[in-house]
């Protein structure tokens, strides 16, 4: 298990980033959150297998088909105490 902070820029709020997230999240058996920051970036902590959050992060670098993602920023973090994929407001 791993759990990976995830900052991703470009066009991605107002998208539906947040909810394809989750979606996607929830495919790969993944628990954490999705959040837009004020500075227009959407912040992720996603957590589960390697190989699950590999997925994901390639996922991530193209988002949803009105997104225009420009870069994806990722940092391994400790482990949280994650039961689901959530939308954070």
């Amino acid at each position: 298990m791993k759990n990976f902070r995830i900052v991703v820029s470009g066009k991605v709020q107002g998208v539906f980033f947040r909810a394809s997230a989750r979606s996607e999240a929830k495919a790969q058996n993944l628990v954490g959150f999705a959040k837009n920051l004020p500075d227009g970036n959407v912040l992720i902590e996603a957590m589960g297998e390697e190989e699950s959050l590999e997925k994901f992060l390639q996922w991530c670098s193209r988002g949803p088909m009105m997104a225009h993602v420009t870069s994806v920023n990722t940092e391994e973090i400790p482990l949280g105490d994650f039961t689901s994929f959530d939308i954070s407001y």
